[in-house]
């Protein structure tokens, strides 16, 4: 690719505009659309102005956001330019455009539009953020229920030329109320002759333009199709929803719950177009909330102080207790909501977790115990570290500890999730930051509560 990139910034610097069009019509769009992004700024807003219209439209839709913004932005000087392309490129493609610059551009990019993109445009930015209407395009095929086989493919053969896809033609009433979804490769092999509404049997899955844009996420993975219609509360079909934009939304999705379980907001830009105050703005609330909480941590030494005093060897295994009762229930978290996320868990399932999630922390816990007994045995044996004539207690005392933070970090990382959903909240707030924070400080307490009891007498 690094070949292809100083080809073509060669061919600008030559201005060899003839060459590059030639190699341009040889390509497919989301070739050029790698290119571009490879490209300097400079230099894709060039190389972007030399595509054909059609190629321009289709290569503009598989380019990221950032490059989207930088495209338009290039091309300011050439207001026909921006305008057509606008105009060219599919309702959906533009919506998801527009919603994610700033209101005062959206306004001005809008008004380039014609009347009738103008229209659908407004129409489809005026669905609450994030709903399903905000996803669907209006160009798709519908056909009245008391057409003929052949009247259906020659309104498809009219209309057709337009549409986001033609996989699946829509049946819909003279009052546009959705009656079935049918596959092409039915009416095709039907005979010319038959009656729409003979082939239909009023079972369709749509979705609801106000619904969020997760759902369609869930109810395209279980229908497993590549578009599906959108109706109103009514059953009035007012577009369609195509696979290519659910993923998308799925990337998004999954996007910002990776960044809240990593202890950050949800970024509303990608990080590189995210500015320095807005990153320290997303990351500052969770470490300021963290950070009161990890001196909770020093709290729990302090009331501990005397033990530690007496018997100073206990505080070289604070790092190793409190972390890895905090790594459990970070690893629980990840996957507890991971599995809500993917509806492969539900609300009345904590229990069975609960279940679970003891066996799993008492045998994991088991293993790190096991490990530290043998750690503390061999480094005392082998003369690495002289623990003193108590040992076997201090080591008793560990063991007994990585057990039991283990075990409450498993737990504590698996039920927290649901505590969260059930209160209405994202899950993905039980971050493992947030999970490790409040396992360091219950884990001190069980910590030096086991160690008082097997060194009470001794070393206490």
């Amino acid at each position: 690719m690094d070949e292809i990139k100083n080809s073509f910034h060669v061919l600008i610097e030559n201005k060899n505009w003839k060459e590059i069009k030639q190699q341009l019509n040889t390509l497919e769009p989301l070739h050029i659309a790698g290119i571009i992004e490879m490209l300097e700024k400079a230099d894709a807003v060039v190389f972007f102005r030399l595509l054909p219209r059609v190629l321009a439209k289709e290569t503009f839709q598989h380019l990221s956001h950032d490059e989207q913004e930088d495209i338009i932005e290039g091309l300011a000087t050439n207001r026909n330019q921006i305008a057509s392309l606008l105009n060219d490129l599919d309702p959906d493609d533009r919506t998801a455009f527009f919603e994610e610059l700033p209101g005062k551009v959206s306004q001005r990019l809008v008004q380039m539009l014609s009347k009738e993109e103008r229209e659908i445009a407004t129409r489809l930015l005026g669905y609450p953020e994030d709903s399903i209407g905000r996803l669907m395009t209006p160009e798709y095929v519908a056909i009245k229920p008391y057409f003929t086989v052949e009247q259906a493919l020659d309104h498809i053969r009219k209309f057709g030329h337009d549409s986001e896809t033609l996989n699946v033609i829509y049946v819909v009433t003279d009052q546009w109320k959705l009656i079935d979804d049918i596959r092409i490769k039915e009416l095709i092999l039907a005979s010319p002759e038959q009656v729409i509404s003979s082939m239909t049997d009023n079972r369709f899955v749509a979705l609801n333009a106000y619904d969020d844009q997760e759902i369609a996420v869930k109810v395209f993975q279980d229908q497993d199709r590549v578009a599906l219609p959108v109706v109103d509360t009514d059953g009035t079909l007012l577009g369609i929803v195509t696979v290519d934009d659910v993923m998308d939304v799925a990337e998004e999705e999954s996007t910002e719950d990776f960044q809240k379980f990593g202890g950050t907001g949800g970024l509303d830009l990608s990080y590189t177009r995210s500015s320095l105050l807005e990153l320290v703005k997303k990351r500052a609330g969770w470490l300021t909330v963290l950070f009161f909480g990890e001196m909770m941590t020093a709290s729990a030494m302090g009331f501990f102080e005397q033990e530690i005093s007496k018997a100073v060897v206990l505080a070289l295994f604070v790092p190793l207790i409190i972390s890895s009762g905090g790594n459990s229930g970070s690893q629980a978290a990840s996957l507890i909501i991971r599995s809500l996320a993917l509806d492969e868990l539900k609300l009345r399932n904590w229990w069975y977790v609960m279940k679970k999630e003891v066996l799993s922390g008492l045998l994991l816990g088991s293993i790190l115990g096991i490990v530290g007994f043998l750690r503390i045995l061999i480094w005392q044996q082998a003369g690495f570290y002289d623990y003193g004539e108590h040992w076997p207690w201090i080591s008793a005392s560990v063991s007994l500890s990585l057990i039991f933070i283990v075990l409450w970090g498993t737990l504590s990382g698996s039920m927290i999730p649901f505590v969260l959903k059930r209160a209405g909240l994202d899950p993905a707030t039980a971050s493992a930051p947030f999970v490790a924070t409040l396992v360091d400080v219950t884990g001190l307490v069980i910590y030096f509560t086991i160690a008082a009891l097997f060194l009470g007498g001794k070393l206490l």
